[in-house]
């Protein structure tokens, strides 16, 4: 049975919720394919094991984080919000949703002393950290930790959550998979501030969040 047809089972199963996408673009973008580990913290966004030893994460959990996320954020001056990512396919969608909203990105290596350190050159003081991946960017972590403000993430499912305020499952990896949840992240922040009409007014496209090959 493809994980297509094993995703659907999730909606009849339960409550029927309408997915901020159709759950076949979740699908074909990969956001439900994990990797070959799984941690305790992710085990609750697990669907199930594929034959090949990846995990399948549960798409609808990952629409549940991103609308989380949208309304925490939109709750934050956009100039005050931080998004990160030293993984190089969520470098192109970090300054993106970035640019979209108004916020600020770093996409690459995270200078230590960023959020700690006034004295150095790229010093910011923001209210709330967005990472890509916990384990690529767990120097943002720490300093946001150490000045106490929140973290949200994207958790693939072999990231640890315990650091994180909210945590987003999905594959954190992909090139695809990373520029919708992005895109969708971004969509979600400006619907909630109120600075679109509808959904159906975005005019950005998830090609415009995708990284160069």
């Amino acid at each position: 049975m493809s994980d297509e047809m094993l995703q659907s089972q999730i909606a009849q199963s339960g409550e029927e919720v309408e997915l901020l996408v159709a759950e076949d673009e979740y699908l074909t973008s990969g956001v439900h394919i994990g990797t070959q580990h799984k941690t305790a913290d992710m085990k609750p966004f697990i669907f199930r094991v594929r034959n090949d030893g990846l995990f399948v994460l549960n798409v609808a959990k990952t629409d549940e984080g991103i609308r989380k996320a949208a309304e925490q954020l939109a709750a934050f001056d956009p100039a005050r919000i931080l998004f990160v990512s030293q993984r190089q396919y969520g470098q192109t969608p970090v300054k993106e949703c970035a640019k979209a909203i108004g916020a600020t990105a770093i996409a690459g290596r995270f200078m230590p002393g960023t959020l700690t350190n006034p004295v150095t050159p790229n010093f910011m003081e923001p209210e709330i950290l967005v990472v890509t991946d916990p384990l690529g960017d767990a120097q943002a972590m720490r300093e946001a930790r150490n000045i106490g403000i929140p973290i949200l993430g994207f958790c693939d499912s072999n990231n640890e959550t315990k650091d994180l305020d909210l945590a987003i499952p999905a594959n954190n990896k992909g090139r695809r998979s990373l520029a919708l949840v992005y895109w969708l992240l971004t969509r979600e922040i400006l619907m909630a501030k109120g600075q679109l009409a509808n959904r159906d007014a975005f005019t950005m496209a998830v090609e415009d969040f995708e990284a160069s090959l």
